[in-house]
């Protein structure tokens, strides 16, 4: 099973100069916890924008001339999505806005943090996407720094429906 997990501004807003334009403890925990004994799976400029490795994760990371020591080095999404598309395995895909471009029309869920904000100076931002095609449900809402936000689960529809 393939899933997407970011937060996002109002208008899709992902970062700024390969960094996150938000930072809430609160959403960086939801993180943690949604993705902790999971693979995860980001682009090398993500991989890169990070402290370090992350802790009980099983990182990949998609580039075509990586050689990263500690992670899977992957070259392509249809690796990806070979492996893991239609199993049970939940692998987390990370960034960036490229990536998530790359692997929305195989994603089964989307994990988004909405942030009602807005940044008008962003660089990168999540790919438009047909709302309707996907089953939307709030599982928190929360604030710091006096913005709101809520952690969302989308989950894609039948293709009957």
């Amino acid at each position: 099973m393939i899933s997407i997990i970011c937060s996002v501004g109002k208008n899709l807003e992902l970062g700024k100069n390969n960094d996150l334009i938000w930072h809430f403890s609160k959403d960086l925990k939801y993180f943690k916890n949604v993705t902790m004994g999971h693979t995860v799976v980001m682009g090398l400029n993500t991989y890169y924008s990070l402290p370090g490795n992350l802790p009980g994760r099983k990182m990949i990371v998609l580039s075509p001339d990586a050689n990263i020591e500690g992670v899977e080095n992957l070259r392509s999404i249809e690796e990806v999505v070979d492996r893991y598309k239609g199993t049970e395995e939940e692998v987390f895909v990370m960034g960036g806005a490229s990536i998530y471009r790359q692997f929305l029309p195989y994603a089964d869920k989307l994990y988004l943090t909405e942030i009602d904000d807005e940044c008008t100076d962003a660089d990168v931002y999540f790919p438009e996407f047909n709302r309707r095609k996907w089953k939307k449900k709030t599982l928190k809402k929360d604030m710091e720094n006096d913005i709101q936000f809520k952690m969302c689960l989308y989950e894609k529809r039948e293709k009957d429906s």
